[in-house]
């Protein structure tokens, strides 16, 4: 099933049976994802699948032709990404952003032998992509921070730091960072609530039991 573009070109109604037992939590950069995910996942003696950690494995097994704008980024140095366009650019072209090996996802998710339901978790669960694969509404919800929440995680992982580090201005490389991930979690909550989809909204206001408890309600868990 590798190279389907956007995970559906199979029946819809047998990889809705075949996923039936996926728990999805997607969300914007640095709501909490990960930690959210593990912790829902230990509790409940689930698996987890952690999109994020393939990404890598994705990049090097799509082709130029199902992936173009992963192509067209990787022909860039860091520069051209982070500093050359506008923030709005970076964000309508992120291949990840557009669905590309959202497939190889789905690929992934199926080859997994049987055992106890998945928590799939990451930023490119996108919800139009998602939701047709949904057996039930409860096995889905997308954490949306907002731009403080989101700044000060960054500054204490940092991961958009250590990328904007590898450019010619860290600093204006970093806002740029910043102001696409911010459209994207705009992207996110449009789609998701348009599409009657589940989402928490993740403010510094919010302890991590907090969010786990409401995930955790979002979920049916």
């Amino acid at each position: 099933m590798s190279g389907r573009r956007n995970g559906l070109d199979d029946d819809t109604a047998s990889l809705r049976r075949r996923l039936r037992n996926v728990y999805w939590i997607g969300g914007g950069s640095g709501a909490g994802k990960s930690t959210v995910a593990r912790r829902v996942a230990a509790r409940y003696e689930l698996r987890l699948y952690v999109t994020d950690d393939v990404m890598s494995e994705h990049a090097d097994r799509s082709k130029p032709e199902d992936a173009p704008f992963l192509s067209a980024f990787h022909a860039m140095d860091m520069d051209e990404r982070w500093l050359h366009r506008s923030p709005r650019t970076m964000f309508e072209t992120f291949h990840w952003f557009r669905g590309e090996g959202f497939g190889e996802l789905i690929d992934d998710l199926l080859r997994k032998p049987a055992g106890p339901p998945v928590i799939a978790e990451g930023f490119r669960l996108l919800p139009h992509l998602v939701k047709p694969l949904l057996d039930s509404i409860n096995h889905a919800v997308w954490l949306l921070p907002t731009q403080d929440f989101r700044r000060a995680a960054f500054s204490s992982r940092g991961s958009s730091l250590e990328i904007a580090g590898k450019t010619s201005d860290p600093a204006r490389a970093l806002e740029n960072l910043l102001e696409r991930d911010r459209m994207f979690t705009d992207r996110l909550r449009e789609e998701a609530t348009g599409l009657g989809l589940r989402v928490v909204e993740v403010d510094t206001t919010m302890t991590e039991e907090d969010l786990i408890e409401r995930v955790v309600h979002a979920l049916g868990l």
